[in-house]
């Protein structure tokens, strides 16, 4: 009888241990989130970047920044970030942005806006930055132009013959964008925003054969609940073609994006090569359905790794969030993947 309750006992523990290393295994993988400001220094974030359950950073460059001038490309930003990391053993993941959502910045280049053949470059689109927040203007690059898109996707060549391998992953941004129904912008249709959109990705993983290349899908002009298949053709094709997704702003089940992205997700889980989910500083001002209590860590880790099966949390710094539940969090161990 002793022996059977020991061999009972080895085999509880053995499966025990075993669930344990499993489990710790898909912990997601931290990543600290920055904007474009060009004036961040990483350095200044050492004490924070440096613990051993962050993996690295994710940095937001914007085409104009990385080719001031037609041709000419400026990367150093990117080199010194990826120097800086290097040296303290943290990945970079590059969000190459191609549009704002402030009236006053425009994140394409100048000649893009001055030269005929681009049309303006731009477009004006409006956003929704959180729940009780006005809503604010932007604009973002005319993809569905195929001159634009011929200089956009040539930038990703340019950060592929420099930086594949090297850095860790590169995400295009958003792919929802809002216009005036009204007055749509020149030659825009959904479709060619779609078809455009899986063409730059597309460029993406045709240039980049070492880093990981992920797409920000949340919603798409003219599709609800699929009725166009944007949703499902995307997903079909990213997991097809080792293209990662993932998403800016997450909001727990939210109805407008179970709608749209969110059940995709849920669906692919295990299909999609990365998944990385970006909870941003809109996120905190929803509260929970029903209540005024604003959604807390636990929230957006169980739906991100439980519902969503993200890989990655990009998460950014915003006070206090990170300093009363965020810090916490990855002290204790429990919630990310540890080097």
């Amino acid at each position: 009888m002793r022996s059977f309750c020991k061999q009972t006992l080895t085999i509880f523990l053995f499966a025990f241990f075993l669930h344990a290393d499993i489990y710790a295994a898909t912990l997601p993988k931290l990543f600290f989130f920055f904007g474009p400001e060009k004036s961040l220094e990483l350095k200044s974030y050492q004490s924070l970047i440096t613990r051993p359950c962050v993996s690295g950073v994710q940095v937001v460059y914007t085409w104009r920044e990385l080719e001031p001038k037609k041709g000419i490309y400026d990367f150093s930003r990117i080199e010194n970030d990826l120097r800086y990391l290097d040296s303290v053993h943290k990945k970079l993941f590059v969000q190459l942005q191609d549009r704002s959502f402030q009236p006053e910045l425009f994140y394409v280049p100048d000649y893009i806006r001055k030269e005929k053949k681009y049309h303006g470059g731009v477009a004006m689109q409006y956003d929704f930055p959180g729940e009780g927040k006005p809503i604010t203007e932007g604009w973002v690059a005319r993809v569905w132009d195929p001159a634009v898109r011929e200089r956009f996707q040539l930038l990703i060549k340019n950060l592929a013959k420099k930086f594949d391998g090297k850095i860790y992953g590169i995400n295009l941004p958003e792919t929802a964008v809002d216009f005036d129904t009204k007055k749509p912008p020149l030659n825009f249709t959904a479709d060619r925003y779609f078809n455009a959109e899986l063409e730059n990705i597309a460029a993406v993983r045709n240039a980049f054969h070492h880093s990981y290349v992920v797409q920000y899908v949340n919603f798409f002009p003219g599709e609800w609940n699929d009725d166009h298949h944007y949703m499902s053709r995307l997903f079909s094709y990213a997991s097809s073609h080792q293209i990662g997704l993932g998403g800016p702003d997450v909001v727990p089940y939210r109805k407008s994006q179970m709608k749209n992205s969110y059940p995709f997700f849920h669906r692919y889980r295990g299909k999609i090569n990365l998944v990385g989910m970006a909870i941003q500083e809109p996120d905190y001002t929803y509260k929970k359905p029903g209540t005024s209590t604003p959604y807390q860590l636990s929230d957006f880790y169980l739906f991100t790794h439980e519902y969503l099966g993200a890989n990655i949390l990009f998460w950014n710094v915003q006070e206090p969030f990170l300093s009363k539940q965020l810090m916490p969090a990855i002290r204790s161990g429990q919630y990310f993947a540890c080097e």
